[in-house]
């Protein structure tokens, strides 16, 4: 594919990005693209013109994806069949508990809504001294990942707890514990199966900060493997107009695509992976591909998690918690509302296997003096 770059000229506005000699702009699809380097000028108001073009009923999808992934407040009423449904993890804990008997229990946790409250700024959502404790009191007991659609270094600096296994940027950037790990070969797995698009992703990337910059509360993150374009600051009524921006820079990219989480547009690789890959290859490194007696559980409060939970109900192994409010359509078995009560639940899991431990314990002396009075 041959790039050209697109220069917007204006008082108060200029747009760099690269777009495909397919790209949305008619006289350059008329004509050979440009050399790599040559640059296009273009007015403002030719350059929203082209905006204006780029594949309506796709963009329109988007937008009607943005505000479905920003449910308004639902009545308590409405939400008793889908609380049927999905019921509480909590109020159901001793259900989970035991079917979870006797099997390894294999933890794998989302970041954002999840170990951490959804905040505006992404670069803030810092989980509670509380919740590190919980989480590194659980991964003494079980293996524990976090999945997260951040970038892996950024989600290992806000929970910062090394005996943790990290997948970053949607699971193409898997590590294992760099110490204190009782599980066979864990420091050796590293797996990014999307080496090959950094540099574009790095492109795409600084494109994306060019067409957002004077959307107001847009902010773009690198995730290292993928791009988050936030719009949890950007009024509604821009929307729109974001989705089309982004759009643009699409146009240059067939082999990215883009997918919805939570008021944020996340820009990937084409390839066929995600969260629920992630998973199986997590559990595959810890030796459970094929065991009968592994336990997976995963929580997560996105539409990117949905991969792990359908995962999960496939495989006819562990459960799905999805972290939300609202009702949505969901592949999880159980629910639980907010962050506070995923540690909750995370506390009486430990405090389950403690006590369950602490019986084994009592039990093997009980033998063993049987055995010597014998």
């Amino acid at each position: 594919m041959t790039n050209q770059n697109v220069v917007v000229s204006d008082a108060n506005m200029a747009v760099a990005v690269a777009v495909s000699g397919s790209s949305i702009f008619n006289t350059a699809a008329q004509k050979p693209p440009p050399a790599p380097g040559t640059y296009i000028t273009l007015s403002k108001k030719k350059f929203l013109q082209n905006l204006d073009i780029n594949s309506g009923a796709r963009i329109n999808a988007w937008v009607d994806s943005m505000r479905a992934s920003s449910p308004t407040h639902i009545k308590s009423d409405d939400q008793l069949p889908w609380t049927m449904q999905h019921p509480s993890a909590l109020d159901l804990f001793e259900e989970i508990s035991s079917a979870s008997k006797g099997k390894q229990i294999v933890m794998f946790l989302d970041y954002d809504g999840t170990l951490s409250p959804i905040v505006d700024d992404p670069d803030r959502a810092f989980m509670s001294e509380s919740m590190r404790a919980t989480v590194r009191k659980l991964a003494r007991y079980f293996p524990t990942a976090i999945v997260s659609g951040r970038c892996r270094d950024k989600v290992y600096n806000f929970v910062r707890l090394a005996e943790l296994y990290y997948a970053g940027s949607h699971g193409m950037d898997i590590k294992g514990p760099s110490k204190g790990c009782k599980y066979k070969d864990a420091q050796a797995v590293l797996f990014q199966p999307a080496s090959d698009y950094l540099p574009m992703i790095d492109e795409v990337y600084k494109a994306l900060l060019e067409v957002t910059k004077d959307t107001p509360g847009a902010k773009v993150e690198n995730n290292k493997f993928c791009v988050s374009v936030h719009f949890r600051r950007v009024d509604e009524e821009e929307w729109t107009e974001l989705a089309k921006r982004v759009g643009l820079v699409l146009e240059g990219y067939p082999s990215l695509r883009l997918t919805q989480g939570r008021k944020v547009l996340e820009i990937r690789p084409t390839i066929k992976w995600d969260k629920g890959k992630a998973l199986e290859f997590l559990l595959e490194s810890l030796g459970y591909a094929n065991c009968a007696d592994v336990f997976p559980i995963y929580i997560g409060d996105d539409r990117t998690d949905e991969d792990a939970f359908k995962v999960l109900r496939e495989r006819g192994q562990g459960f799905g918690i999805l972290v939300s409010r609202t009702p949505k359509d969901t592949n999880a078995s159980y629910s639980l509302q907010e962050p506070s009560e995923v540690m909750a639940f995370l506390r009486r899991l430990v405090e389950w296997k403690r006590l369950s431990l602490r019986r084994q314990f009592r039990m093997r002396r009980r033998l063993e003096e049987i055995k010597i009075t014998i």
